[in-house]
């Protein structure tokens, strides 16, 4: 028996029987020979942490476009965020750690730079349409390592692609993201909404601070102790009534105070705009993308799905410095 299978072994012994079992894995896209050392699960998260699409993240807006000051999130670190969190909930509950960690690694790798507002312009230009998740799906199964993809398991990709609130993930682990990523924005984008003077705490509707806490970090662990008591021992991942309606009246909170704040939101229209002309550019000059999504044209794939491969795999600063090569006038030097 090597590493791998005692690790197998071990994942029978200890974890809950609702759990996905590494042994048990519906498989990869392409067959290979297993890892001597690691189980599937691991490999994935390995191969996503090592991807060109996760450090890219680290450039790319959460919610605030280009804040000045070091400590609001990006899209990286609300990965890693929503990482924790799932992690200290399938601990608690036996469920499979490897396995929500590679769903949180990976389950924004496809999304836009400028946040939502690419996301939203894309979805408007594009003919096929654009959603973040399956964008990130295609990562993974296509785009990452030259047009080959990452082959990560079955498990591991229904996750991604069922990560939003309307999902309907296959496994407890990708139900454990779904309810993570929620609870990781509301926690973090009220944080910096506050640290930009969007909101104050005193703004959170009386009645949810009463039901779920008076701070932010406060909020964060109740969340989370609730979901872990209410879904200990249950074949599903769920808030209590009361809990989960106080998290629904947040998130509306959010959404008024936040996510459609003027104040927040004024540079959308301006990013939104730089989308436009960049895609529309490329639809036009589709031999200045680059040679792997080239390829792609020729093997059958839609102009419109490749210059949305390129444009949502840009940070928000490439974009900024395609749209000024492209558009913005430079002096002559002679």
């Amino acid at each position: 028996m090597n590493i791998r299978q005692a690790l197998e072994q071990r994942e029978k012994e200890y974890l809950s029987p609702y759990a996905a079992h590494s042994a048990d894995s519906m498989g990869r896209m392409r067959e290979e020979e297993q890892c001597d050392i690691r189980p599937v699960y691991q490999r994935d998260r390995d191969r996503i942490l090592h991807s060109k699409s996760f450090r890219r993240l680290k450039d790319k807006t959460q919610v605030f476009l280009t804040p000045e000051g070091d400590h609001y999130r990006t899209r990286l670190t609300h990965t890693l965020e929503v990482s924790q969190n799932a992690r200290t909930i399938a601990k608690a509950l036996r469920l499979n750690e490897d396995l929500v960690e590679a769903i949180a690694l990976g389950h924004d790798l496809g999304h836009t730079p400028f946040g939502h507002a690419g996301e939203r312009a894309l979805n408007k230009l594009c003919p096929l349409g654009f959603s973040h998740s399956e964008q990130s799906v295609r990562v993974v199964e296509v785009l990452e390592k030259a047009g080959q993809g990452l082959n990560l398991t079955v498990e591991v990709r229904d996750g991604i692609r069922n990560h939003q609130t309307d999902g309907e993930p296959a496994t407890l682990e990708g139900k454990i993201v779904r309810f993570s990523d929620k609870i990781a924005y509301m926690h973090h984008d009220m944080d910096d909404a506050v640290r930009g003077g969007i909101l104050t705490e005193a703004d959170v509707p009386r009645d949810v601070r009463e039901a779920v806490g008076e701070t932010t970090g406060d909020r964060l662990d109740f969340f989370i102790h609730d979901l872990v008591s209410t879904s200990y021992g249950q074949n599903d991942i769920m808030l209590s009534s009361p809990v989960d309606a106080a998290m629904k009246k947040l998130r509306e909170f959010m959404f008024e105070r936040v996510y459609r704040n003027s104040e927040a939101k004024n540079e959308e229209i301006k990013a939104e705009n730089l989308m436009e002309t960049l895609y529309e550019y490329y639809m036009k000059h589709l031999d200045r993308l680059p040679d792997d999504l080239r390829k792609l044209l020729e093997l059958g794939d839609s102009p419109a799905q490749i210059v949305c491969d390129y444009l949502g795999a840009m940070t928000d600063r490439f974009a900024i410095a395609k749209y000024d090569e492209l558009f913005v006038p430079k002096s002559w030097h002679g």
